[in-house]
């Protein structure tokens, strides 16, 4: 039987939906999509696809290290954004949370995203 465990923090932010914020399973973290919330307000914060992901990042970061991981141990991204023309604004601030050693992404666009925001990022990490 495979090991599996639901994680959920109060520093990310909570689900809107049916589902888990994160499973916990065989040495993996595999996170759901995180789109720019505040998790103290619950509000989508304001700004452009910069703002915007750096918040998600941040949503990202809090749900990896509360479980006792980080963004270095971080194996595949996906990028989720509204419109490919912020790719380059997006890869700058993204660029900031993984500097050496970037994992695996994919980045997809045109989309309509939850709450109208302009990205959402899921990540898989490995756990220490």
């Amino acid at each position: 039987m495979t090991a599996r465990r639901v994680f959920h923090t109060d520093n990310a932010p909570k689900a809107i939906g049916p589902y888990s914020q994160a499973i916990l399973s065989n040495g993996f973290m595999f996170c759901s999509g995180q789109i720019p919330i505040d998790p103290k307000t619950g509000e989508v914060v304001t700004g452009d696809i910069a703002a915007q992901t750096r918040q998600a990042l941040t949503n990202v970061r809090a749900l990896l290290e509360d479980a006792g991981t980080n963004l270095a141990n971080v194996v595949k991204v996906t990028v989720f954004l509204h419109q490919m023309s912020d790719f380059a604004s997006m890869n700058a601030v993204y660029g900031e949370f993984f500097p050496d050693a970037p994992p695996a992404r994919t980045t997809v666009g045109n989309l309509d995203l939850p709450r109208g925001v302009l990205i959402e990022i899921e990540v898989i990490a490995v756990m220490p």
